[in-house]
C-alpha cells in the first residue's frame, strides 16, 4: 500500500533524512522509531506530502505522491491517501468546534453527495464517543477523548494511510493504553494501513507488526516487531530497548 524508496532530505547544510526506504503491506501496521532528531518525522511530512524531498519517492497505492495534483480534486484525494493524527489534538482540532461539526465539515469536503448524519454516527460509534462527546467543544473533553475526535476526522475520508505521529505521547499511560486498544480494533475493522510514528519501544510493541529504527536520519535496523525487540542487532536499538521503564522486582 505505501512504498517508500530512497528518501533523502537536506535542510540548508543539515541532512535530516538520507536514502530512507521502506514498505507498508495494505492493513499493515509499521512503526518507526528513533529518538529526536533521528528523521523519523521528516520521513512522515514527506509521505503526507508536506515536505518534498531532495531525491526518492514515495508511492499510496501505486499513485507516486511526488507527482503535483492538479486542481482541486487532485488535492482531495492526494490527501485521501494518507491522513495524519498528531501528538497534540487539543492544536490540531478548532475550538470554536465541535466534534459533530468537525466530521461534518470534513465530510462535506471530501463526499459532498453523502448522507453526512450516518457516516458521522459511524465514525463517532467506531471510536467511542457518545451524544454528549459529540456535541462538546475540545476544552470541554478530556485529552483522550480529543484524540478519539482526531482519529475519527482522520478516518472520515477514509484514506489508505494512516499516519500517526507520537500519537499517544502526551497522554497519561491508562489513556494511552485505552487508545492503542482503540487503533488495533480500527485496524481490523478499518483495514487502513497504519505508519507509526514513535520514540517509544514500549507503544510499538503493542500496535505494529513491523519495525524500522531511525538514527541521524538513516535506517539502522528494521525486522518483524517480534523480531527486532527479542533480538536487536544494532547497538542503537539495543540502547533504545534500554532506555524502556521497567516495572521493579
Amino acid at each position: 500500500m505505501l512504498e517508500v524508496d530512497g528518501l533523502s532530505k537536506s535542510y540548508g547544510s543539515v541532512q535530516a533524512v538520507r536514502d530512507v526506504s521502506f514498505t507498508l503491506a495494505e492493513g499493515g501496521s509499521l512503526g518507526v522509531v528513533g529518538e529526536s532528531g533521528s528523521g523519523k518525522t521528516t520521513t512522515a511530512r514527506i509521505v503526507l506530502g508536506l515536505e518534498r524531498p531532495d531525491t526518492g519517492r514515495v508511492t499510496v497505492g501505486g499513485h507516486d505522491r511526488s507527482v503535483r495534483r492538479r486542481g482541486r480534486a487532485g488535492r482531495l484525494r492526494l490527501a485521501r491517501e494518507a491522513q495524519i493524527v498528531f501528538q497534540d489534538p487539543f492544536l490540531s482540532l478548532d475550538p470554536r468546534l465541535s466534534a459533530r461539526t468537525v466530521l461534518r465539515e470534513t465530510l462535506k469536503l471530501h463526499f459532498p453527495g453523502l448522507d453526512h448524519a450516518r457516516r458521522i454516527a459511524e465514525l463517532l460509534d467506531q471510536v467511542g464517543l457518545g451524544e454528549r462527546e459529540a456535541d462538546a467543544l475540545p476544552r470541554h473533553l478530556s485529552g483522550g477523548q480529543r484524540q478519539r475526535v482526531a482519529i475519527a476526522r482522520a478516518l472520515a475520508v477514509e484514506p489508505a494511510v494512516l499516519v500517526l505521529d507520537e500519537a499517544v505521547a502526551a497522554l497519561d499511560v491508562c489513556v494511552q493504553a485505552q487508545i492503542l486498544n482503540l487503533l488495533a480494533d480500527l485496524r481490523e475493522r478499518t483495514g487502513t494501513a497504519f505508519l507509526f510514528i514513535t520514540h517509544d519501544l514500549g507503544v510499538v510493541s503493542q500496535v505494529t507488526d513491523h519495525l524500522v529504527v531511525m538514527r541521524r536520519g538513516e535506517v539502522v535496523e528494521r525486522g518483524t516487531t517480534a523480531s527486532v525487540l527479542a533480538d536487536p542487532r544494532h547497538a542503537y536499538t539495543r540502547l533504545l530497548l534500554a532506555s524502556v521503564p521497567r516495572p521493579p522486582g
